[in-house]
């Protein structure tokens, strides 16, 4: 239920903010604070257990952290799922973990592994076929959870091309990551400008 709710929530026409979280008690304050939707950020999790955001949490560390993140929340919850943790199979495996941890949306990025926040420098990318290949594992994953019951969760494909090989390539793999069946696609972190520094 909690993906539909998402899908409808984010058909609604309008701007909507999706505040950050990073525990139990981080999400259900954004709850309260009546917001709609919420982030798992893998860098917030990350910074909550006193470690870089480079890929240091296992999976199975960010499972059970997702699975207090919703339990006990109303809201829809999108989990960063990395780059998946490894090849197709491990895709495969978190897209299910975060699914019966109750996440109606997982992303899945194209950086190569261990990955680096999305806002740092000397970040890389892995080739577009690699990237795509994610995308396809994740949809696969969803696809089979759907047809054994599980809500149907929400996949975002999200590239940090646009940082290494500029716009036109993100756009590029963002168009390929939907030609693959990822349900939204996000293209991060645009290059710092001047007004950025402090």
């Amino acid at each position: 239920m909690a993906a539909r709710r998402l899908r409808t929530l984010i058909a609604s026409p309008g701007i909507m903010q999706m505040p950050c979280c990073f525990d139990a008690l981080s999400a259900k304050l954004v709850q309260k604070a009546g917001y709609p939707i919420t982030f798992a950020s893998g860098f917030s999790i990350s910074a909550a257990h006193g470690l870089p955001d480079t890929g240091l949490m296992s999976f199975g560390e960010m499972e059970a952290t997702m699975r207090q993140i919703t339990n006990g929340l109303s809201i829809p919850c999108i989990g960063d799922g990395d780059t998946g943790y490894g090849n197709a199979v491990n895709v495969k495996r978190t897209v299910r973990g975060y699914t019966r941890a109750g996440l109606a949306g997982i992303m899945i990025e194209d950086q190569v592994a261990p990955k680096r926040c999305g806002h740092t420098k000397e970040k890389a990318v892995v080739d577009r076929g690699t990237a795509v290949m994610r995308v396809r594992a994740a949809v696969d994953a969803a696809r089979e959870a759907a047809a054994e019951g599980a809500d149907p969760i929400v996949i975002v494909a999200r590239t940090d091309a646009r940082a290494t090989h500029g716009l036109e390539e993100a756009i590029s793999r963002a168009k390929l990551f939907r030609e693959n069946g990822a349900d939204w696609r996000f293209v991060e972190a645009r290059p710092l400008i001047a007004s950025d520094r402090l």
